[in-house]
């Protein structure tokens, strides 16, 4: 078994995931993990399945076919046994344009390497403007300096409520 990972945007309807579960398993494949959306009209999303390696070809070929997405798939690496410590960060503040280029430039700043962001816009109920959340989670060396960081990602904007949490 070797993990495959596949990317995934097209116009939505019942069925696609279930249909694409089941190539999986037939191939004798197992879905370890995925993730789904709706955006800007579409539904978009992305999965890692361990399959076994001769089906490879066969799964890129009959994915590639699909007649309601657009399908790009890779080879997955398995992943190191050694484990790394990650922090939770959750961010919350007033929309402005340009926030997640700004957050993202603090993390690459002190070398952190990004696992998973996720990021929205909700509606500020007493301000009636646009409310920015986004949750990431990152790999930390041992001897990292959390305040420093906390300090300049809160820097970012002046309203910005920054919620670390060391795993």
């Amino acid at each position: 078994m070797k993990p495959m990972i596949f990317t995934l945007v097209g116009q939505d309807k019942p069925g696609l995931i279930s249909d694409l579960a089941k190539t999986v398993f037939e191939m004798g494949g197992n879905w370890l993990g995925s993730n789904f959306s709706h955006m800007a009209g579409h539904f978009a999303g992305f999965v890692e399945v361990n399959l076994p390696q001769d089906k490879h070809l066969i799964l890129i070929e009959r994915f590639s076919q699909h007649p309601d997405l657009k399908i790009h798939l890779l080879a997955g690496e398995v992943e190191s046994t050694t484990q790394l410590k990650t922090a939770k960060i959750e961010i919350m503040g007033n929309d402005k344009a340009g926030i997640v280029q700004e957050l993202t430039q603090v993390l690459s700043q002190f070398n952190l390497n990004i696992i998973k962001f996720d990021s929205n816009l909700e509606s500020a109920p007493n301000w009636g403007g646009l409310l920015f959340k986004a949750q990431a989670t990152v790999t930390i060396a041992e001897n990292f300096d959390l305040d420093s960081f906390r300090e300049t990602l809160e820097a970012v904007a002046n309203d910005l409520t920054v919620d670390i949490e060391i795993e």
